[in-house]
């Protein structure tokens, strides 16, 4: 079952976009996708659950949903479900119900309104709440990798964070690449294609060798986060895995534990490059944050050895001589806030999160410089995020609302198609001729295109649009008649040129339904007022109209309203992508 296989956030953005991916979120993927994801984490694999656990929630809102008419024939309520589910997943994944609500509006969601809001937060609460009385981790604590700091950061350590930051945009962005690549020229396009147990095998294997190299490689993301994160304190008999340096002032003892660490950051960055994609459910934050915890602890005890050993210089001058001003793990939390935001581009619910996940305020402004820094330079070095990415190696139709595009003298005649297969009243059209006409569209691959239903106009030899027919409509529509292929299909009443609308909607109200005894009448199938737009339209007002309505199609009229032409979502996502590669 691959849909229950890697993160599902892409997958769950383009539904909240208005697409539908049918038994995506279904009863067997949910299974499949929790029992999976259980194995995985424990395999001890480069991967993480927040993105499976918003997938899984997702999954269970859409099924409970379907119990109450209101929201099973309404797609909008819906989705307003999805929303709320997608914060309560990250809310129990990283015990972080605020951070939950806004991950859900800033990274997932596409129509965000404020009762969503309240909602959502409603429901995040409950899965903390839920959570905590559980108790999974045994500490009574909802947050996993509490840290007891009991030091304020200095202005000069602004620096280092900085530089945090513009390491964890180049490392968010050079991720996002050499992932996107190793999906689409390795896993793709070779043998590995056609054999994903195998590479999850070979995968597991690589994990396995490069976990002796030393105690760092072996441990589990959570657990290594952790003890990246802890504090040092003098006495209490825990060096957290040799993290803890008894001379922070020694180059001989610092040096072998800095040369550990960054083994294990390029092993658990290499690793996560061709876990992230492999058909297990797999999420991407742990390992990222991982990797950037490493960064942190290694510029923590590289400045804890120049403090050390030049205390007086005036750089060093705020500490006042104490030589336990600096806490390395401080910086392995900022590096990890950085490396998470250059990977997923999240900004204001990333430092949410990372503040309910250590359960602690006093350093939000490093945590917000190194997130912003992070997003800057990711942006620089590549536009997209890892989601954006996947959706893209997917080929999901999804338009991303955020983003700006310039025009410059292209017309809506520029993009709109003309040669679409259309239905005209004005000829005989039978069961046989249009099931002709399905599958010529199904063999060109635009499975879930259209026909726009035309006749002509009585005073010119233009087109006037009457109706438009979805193919899964006219599929489901020619099956129920499908024994009388000569039969004649008409899509409108004899009465003149109206559509059937008018005789049906007043069956339907005397209570006969007149209109459902006759299988050849197609009217029922048809949207009969379709969106439609002029062609001298500006191109701003199609995007919106794709953007924020989700709509799968436009019709394109003359001034006079004559039929032009269609434009559906994949032509405008694949002129979009032509126009970013022009600019």
């Amino acid at each position: 079952m691959y849909y229950a296989a890697g993160s599902g956030i892409p997958e769950i953005k383009t539904i909240l976009s208005g697409f539908v991916i049918h038994g995506y979120l279904g009863g067997r993927v949910l299974f499949t996708k929790a029992v999976g994801l259980a194995l995985s984490v424990a395999s001890g694999l480069s991967l993480g659950k927040e993105g499976p656990f918003v997938h899984i929630a997702s999954c269970i809102g859409n099924i409970v949903s379907r119990v109450h008419s209101k929201y099973e024939n309404n797609e909008a309520k819906r989705r307003e479900i999805l929303s709320a589910a997608c914060a309560a997943g990250v809310a129990v994944a990283f015990g972080a119900p605020i951070g939950g609500t806004l991950f859900s509006l800033e990274e997932v969601s596409y129509f965000f309104p404020p009762k969503v809001m309240w909602r959502s937060f409603f429901c995040a609460m409950i899965a903390a709440i839920t959570l905590k009385m559980l108790d999974p981790f045994g500490t009574g604590k909802l947050v996993l990798f509490q840290v007891t700091y009991d030091r304020d950061w200095h202005a000069y350590e602004l620096l280092p964070f900085l530089l945090l930051g513009v390491f964890g945009g180049v490392y968010g962005a050079y991720f996002s690449k050499l992932n996107f690549r190793w999906s689409r020229d390795v896993r793709n396009a070779t043998w590995l294609k056609n054999y994903p147990v195998a590479e999850v095998l070979l995968v597991t294997f690589v994990t396995t060798l490069l976990c002796f190299l030393n105690p760092y490689t072996r441990m589990g993301g959570t657990e290594l986060v952790y003890n990246l994160f802890a504090e040092c304190r003098t006495g209490s008999g825990n060096d957290h895995s040799g993290l803890c340096v008894l001379d922070p002032g020694s180059f001989i003892a610092v040096w072998p534990i800095i040369q550990s660490i960054l083994v294990a950051m390029i092993v658990k960055g290499a690793l996560t490059i061709v876990t992230f994609g492999i058909k297990v459910p797999a999420g991407i934050f742990i390992p990222t944050l991982g990797v950037g915890a490493c960064a942190g602890r290694v510029l923590g005890i590289a400045m804890q050895y120049f403090q050390y050993n030049y205390p007086d210089i005036r750089l060093f001058q705020v500490c006042d001589g104490d030589l336990d001003c600096i806490i390395p793990g401080l910086y392995a939390m900022v590096g990890a806030a950085a490396a998470l935001s250059g990977v997923t581009r999240t900004t204001v619910s990333l430092a949410v999160i990372m503040f309910e996940l250590t359960d602690t305020l006093t350093y939000a402004v490093p945590v917000m410089l190194s997130v912003l820094v992070a997003k800057t330079v990711a942006d620089a070095l590549e536009p997209k995020g890892i989601y954006d990415l996947v959706i893209d190696l997917s080929q999901l139709p999804y338009l991303d609302s955020k983003h700006e595009y310039l025009w410059g003298n292209l017309q809506v005649g520029d993009v709109t198609a003309r040669d679409v297969q259309v239905i005209r009243l004005d000829r005989t059209n039978t069961v046989k001729s249009l099931r002709d006409q399905l599958q010529e569209v199904f063999r060109s691959g635009n499975d879930d295109s259209g026909f726009p239903i035309l006749r002509k106009d009585d005073d010119h030899d233009d087109m006037r649009l009457v109706g438009y027919i979805g193919a899964n409509e006219l599929e489901h529509a020619l099956s129920i008649v499908a024994d009388d292929a000569e039969a004649e299909i008409h899509f409108t009443s004899t009465y003149g040129h109206q559509p059937m609308a008018s005789s049906s909607l007043s069956s339907l109200l005397d209570g006969t339904q007149g209109y459902s005894q006759d299988p050849f009448d197609f009217s029922i199938y048809m949207d009969q007022a379709p969106l439609t737009m002029q062609s001298n339209s500006p191109l701003e007002l199609v995007h919106q109209i794709f953007v924020k309505l989700g709509a799968r199609y436009v019709i394109i009229t003359d001034t006079d309203g004559f039929y032009e032409g269609v434009i559906d979502k994949k032509t405008w996502l694949a002129f979009l992508s032509d126009l970013e590669e022009k600019s």
